[in-house]
């Protein structure tokens, strides 16, 4: 067992902050962390796209406040150059416009900068095994949210407010079901807040996947929130 824990490749990160003293420590601190090798350190958006595009790392671990190109603006870009590359946000920012608007952008996973080691370990893992992993506070914000029927708006990298509308192609009932999994809800979690079997509630995202085509759950929190899909009907 050891010795596949040695010979599983390491999860390769880049870690972009405008902060030096916050950026070094960053290094230091993810670079002990087990099973995830630091490849490089960028200050700001338009280098964390750059270094991306040439270090092809795993995930990026991505500050939102920069200068020159913001945090959002530079996830969104990763997502049309380098879709393979995960995004976490780590930030200061709790602000719902722009935790929405980061995960709007493509982002996989969001974290405060409070997190502990073991959660930042965690995110960055999950991630880039293809997972959605969100702080439990924007998830109850999320579930807040869907809970008083409000829509969520979202900002643009410049900060500019925008609604988003269900893509044609998906049903009402397709689009609240697809609500209920950008906000972390389980299928069963589903069924239950809907009153309808879990089988029936398995075929809505059946139907999801094959009208966007995408492969897992965490992209479909990335397309809901880059259609604007983060309410019921």
């Amino acid at each position: 067992m050891a010795g596949e824990q040695r010979d599983r490749p390491d999860v390769r990160v880049l870690i972009a902050d405008d902060q030096k003293i916050v950026r070094e420590g960053l290094v230091t601190l993810i670079g002990l962390l087990p099973g995830i090798a630091v490849v490089g350190a960028a200050v700001d958006g338009d280098d964390a796209v750059r270094q991306a595009l040439e270090l092809r790392p795993d995930v990026v671990l991505m500050d939102l406040n920069m200068p020159r190109c913001n945090g959002v603006e530079a996830t969104e870009r990763l997502r049309l150059q380098r879709p393979e590359v995960a995004v976490v946000v780590l930030t200061t920012f709790s602000d719902d416009a722009w935790v929405f608007s980061a995960l709007q952008a493509g982002a996989r996973g969001f974290l405060t900068k409070d997190a502990g080691p073991d959660e930042i370990r965690r995110a960055i893992t999950d991630v880039a095994a293809g997972h959605a992993q969100l702080d439990p506070s924007v998830q109850r914000r999320l579930l807040d949210a869907l809970g008083t029927g409000n829509r969520f708006a979202v900002a643009d990298a410049r900060g500019q407010q925008r609604p988003g509308d269900p893509p044609d192609e998906l049903t009402p009932r397709e689009a609240e079901v697809l609500a209920h999994i950008a906000a972390g809800l389980s299928n069963a979690e589903i069924a239950s807040t809907l009153f309808v079997s879990e089988a029936t509630v398995k075929t809505h995202v059946n139907h999801i996947f094959a009208k966007t085509g995408l492969r897992d759950r965490a992209q479909l929190v990335g397309y809901a929130f880059r259609n604007g899909l983060a309410s019921p009907g």
